[in-house]
């Protein structure tokens, strides 16, 4: 009788949910993020969060620059940084060895690009001679750079980097420089990318060629890539320190929701087996778990979270157990006072009557009766959680080896980025928490009409 009486009560909740405007958009939030996470552990590999701040890892990417997609949204177009691979092409003519690559790009942009690199990483012995040109849209090709991989009797491996500020390109674009009309002092990308006697940019198709030449044999191509340096980068633009804030933003999604429920779960399980417990004992077990309880209650959590974030650590697995500490006292009062009342009923009566013991009591015939409050407080905590967290984080104490998104919000107060202007550094985390935060307090409240006659009436 007693799963029977469940199962309706279960099924009058859920009909009840899904005549919720409330309940159903908070659902469809929540899908939105869940789906968003699971994309993200599927697509973004692990190593690229575990080196959110390894600086080497970032180094190919631009400082601080905005969306790319504020393009769409001004008349000038903002130069994008981009990164570009080509393939490797091998032959042999009269005894040259030539491996060489083709960097293609469009530019279409109203202003400059601030700078290019060309990084690669070969494997060759003897000597080689690297040769850089680019070949323009209206068909003059600059010799950029003529220089030579260091010798090597043995075959070794070479990282070199060709910047557009060294000064052997600088000299070789000199040479051209009497055919540009600038008033004022130019470099390497103005030449490059600007109209011959006019003052303005030249868009079109450029072709960037990188040629090795060697006597003994080829070159062996391990990485390469160029990078044309610009202002725009990305969904969501980098910061300070070149990270991507979009993967930042992407991996925050699963670890706010991890956070979140984690804590919630954690927190109303304890409290509801705590607070059943204290009610269906009552006299004096009841008093002294209630006491202890208002000392919990009492604490104020968030100095201590701090004080036990910089005394022990400031993991993020001991900052939601820290968290759950915290947070079970509420719902261990609620479900203390409902124990009280069900404890009453002639079926529990009939149980001890029967010799059941007092934890077949509580697990079996109380706790299933407050399923539906656990669910309603299960949602109604998230938010708390995920906003505690990312208050920590802002303060400098969260796990600096999880890009949280109020681990960001951190970094973007300690550059001054609200000071500087970057936007896009501040106001994507805020939104994704408040969203996250809507999303579970939509679905909270609604659940919390259903099983709450009070508010239901």
């Amino acid at each position: 009788e007693d799963i029977k009486l469940s199962s309706v009560s279960t099924q009058e909740i859920k009909k009840e949910f899904l005549k919720s405007k409330l309940g159903l958009t908070g659902v469809f939030i929540l899908s939105g993020l869940i789906l968003v996470s699971i994309i993200t552990i599927s697509v973004i590999p692990a190593s690229t969060f575990q080196e959110w701040n390894n600086p080497e890892k970032w180094i190919s990417y631009p400082k601080t620059s905005v969306p790319s997609w504020v393009n769409f949204l001004s008349s000038d177009k903002i130069p994008e940084h981009k990164i570009i691979n080509a393939e490797v092409f091998q032959s042999q003519e009269n005894g040259i060895f030539l491996t060489s690559q083709q960097f293609g790009v469009y530019f279409d942009y109203d202003d400059f690009p601030s700078d290019f690199i060309f990084e690669m990483k070969t494997k060759y012995a003897d000597s080689h001679i690297v040769q850089i040109k680019v070949i323009r849209p209206d068909g003059i090709t600059l010799e950029l750079l003529s220089t030579s991989l260091p010798h090597s009797d043995n075959e070794t491996i070479h990282n070199q980097r060709y910047f557009s500020t060294d000064s052997m390109i600088k000299k070789n674009l000199n040479t051209y420089k009497d055919d540009f009309d600038f008033d004022f002092k130019i470099g390497a990308t103005e030449i490059i990318f600007s109209e011959l006697y006019q003052n303005q940019i030249q868009k079109g198709n450029y072709i960037f060629i990188v040629d090795i030449f060697g006597i003994e044999k080829h070159v062996e191509v391990l990485e390469s890539k160029m990078i044309l340096g610009g202002k725009a980068y990305g969904l969501m633009g980098t910061d300070e320190l070149r990270r991507d804030l979009a993967i930042g933003l992407l991996w925050g999604t699963p670890l706010a929701l991890f956070i979140g429920i984690s804590v919630s779960i954690g927190s109303v399980v304890v409290g509801l087996i705590y607070g059943v417990y204290s009610g269906y004992k009552g006299k004096k077990t009841d008093e002294v778990m209630m006491r202890f309880n208002d000392v919990i209650y009492a604490l104020p959590a968030l100095p201590f979270l701090i004080i036990l974030a910089v005394t022990i650590s400031n993991s993020i697995f001991l900052m939601i157990g820290f968290l759950m500490i915290f947070s079970w006292v509420g719902i261990a009062k609620v479900s203390r006072s409902m124990s009280l009342q069900i404890k009453t009923r002639q079926y529990i009566e009939a149980a001890k009557i029967m010799g059941q013991k007092d934890s077949k009591i509580i697990f079996r015939h109380i706790l299933p009766q407050l399923l539906p409050y656990a669910f309603a407080s299960i949602a109604i905590s998230v938010p708390a959680a995920i906003t505690t967290e990312a208050g920590l984080s802002f303060l400098g104490l969260g796990d600096p080896s999880f890009p949280t998104w109020g681990q960001i919000l951190h970094d973007a107060n300690t550059y001054g980025a609200a000071a500087q202007g970057f936007w896009w550094w501040i106001v994507p985390p805020g939104i994704l928490i408040a969203i996250t935060g809507l999303a579970f307090v939509f679905i909270g409240n609604a659940l919390d009409a259903i099983v709450n006659p009070k508010l239901k009436r």
